[in-house]
């Protein structure tokens, strides 16, 4: 079984992916049929692994961006609760060149990360470096617990 095709047939994973590379004549969206900035987008995230880690003080985004450099990753806070990481590898045009194989991936990179509530957005930091990129998101401290109200008893 091949785990990176998550076991499904080569001849399946090809047709699926066919279905998915729509032409520059599908601009438009219907009701049954997604637009293609939706088929787009989903094919970014689905083809950007990253991994989420929970530290007693932060959380931490790893994300592969291979070949993009730190420039051209876009790091951002959508909703006020939803890390956005985007970015994308265009094949470099050789002029005489054909390829005879590609298989290093090219196009957009995207990611979408909805923040817990103690996540800290005002205290997100990233960085690249050989080409997975790192965002860390603070927490913010455990709110304090509610004292008792005391209340003073008169003489009636």
């Amino acid at each position: 079984m091949d785990l990176r095709n998550f076991g499904i047939d080569s001849a399946v994973l090809s047709t699926l992916q066919d279905m998915l590379d729509f032409g520059e004549d599908h601009e438009k969206s219907t009701q049954n049929n997604p637009s293609r900035a939706y088929v787009r987008d989903a094919k970014a995230m689905a083809a950007t692994p990253a991994d989420v880690k929970e530290y007693p003080n932060s959380y931490v985004f790893i994300v592969d961006m291979p070949g993009i450099k730190a420039g051209e990753i876009n790091v951002q806070l959508e909703d006020d609760n939803v890390l956005v990481v985007s970015g994308e590898r265009k094949r470099e045009k050789e002029d005489g060149v054909k390829y005879v194989r590609m298989e290093r991936r090219v196009g957009k990179f995207m990611r979408k990360f909805m923040l817990p509530e103690n996540a800290n957005t005002n205290a997100i930091s990233a960085v690249s470096r050989d080409g997975v990129l790192t965002v860390t998101v603070q927490k913010l401290p455990p709110p304090e617990p509610k004292k008792p109200k005391t209340i003073d008893v008169k003489i009636g």
